[in-house]
């Protein structure tokens, strides 16, 4: 039943940032703008036909149904490369610890609201995820001594974006195969499913 609905999720969403996005700071001058002179009229039948192809061809094109918030998450958090890490940094305006940074993704993109602490984030509810089966959009964990201490967030291609330490340069990319990454590998979770 949800896979029903799944398409239009995103058509709901373009309408709502259409509609925040149209609202302007400065009134406008509605006499003064110029009317078209040609006007369209759709019937209500046209109107449904026109909605139901375009239903059609999203569930018909072959591309598998994109989560709404991932791509978001994941270009928001390319454009914060280089934002430098901050223990307890939450804001881009503080910078970011590992945590701190993919709480600011999934809050502000996804509309997910994540616990804290990466202590915290590993004990979610959410399942747990092979390292051979990873998706974009997975959370990577990360332990030293025992204890999870560092997590990031999984892009594909064996890499994964995080905050990092202060000297390694804040938000960056880095490769799950790395000989440090690879060898403080602790798990994986599924958030977006």
């Amino acid at each position: 039943m949800l896979k029903r609905f799944a398409p239009l999720v995103p058509i709901t969403l373009a309408l709502l940032l259409t509609a925040c996005a149209s609202t302007s700071q400065q009134p406008v001058d509605y006499v003064a703008v110029q009317q078209p002179s040609i006007s369209f009229e759709l019937d209500a039948e046209a109107a449904a036909k026109a909605q139901e192809s375009s239903i059609e061809e999203q569930l018909l094109d072959d591309k598998p149904y994109e989560l709404p918030g991932l791509s978001g998450i994941l270009f928001r958090g390319f454009s914060l490369i280089g934002t430098p890490y901050r223990f307890g940094g939450t804001s881009t305006a503080t910078g970011f610890d590992c945590s701190g940074f993919i709480g600011y993704l999934f809050r502000e993109q996804a509309g997910i609201k994540l616990p804290r602490s990466t202590r915290e984030m590993i004990a979610m509810p959410a399942p747990k995820v092979d390292r051979h089966e990873l998706q974009p959009g997975d959370l990577v964990f990360f332990a030293s001594r025992g204890r999870v201490n560092h997590a990031g967030i999984y892009i594909g291609e064996g890499e994964f974006i995080h905050s990092s330490s202060t000297r390694s340069g804040g938000v960056r990319v880095d490769k799950l195969s790395s000989d440090y990454w690879n060898s403080h590998y602790l798990m994986a979770k599924r958030v977006l499913n």
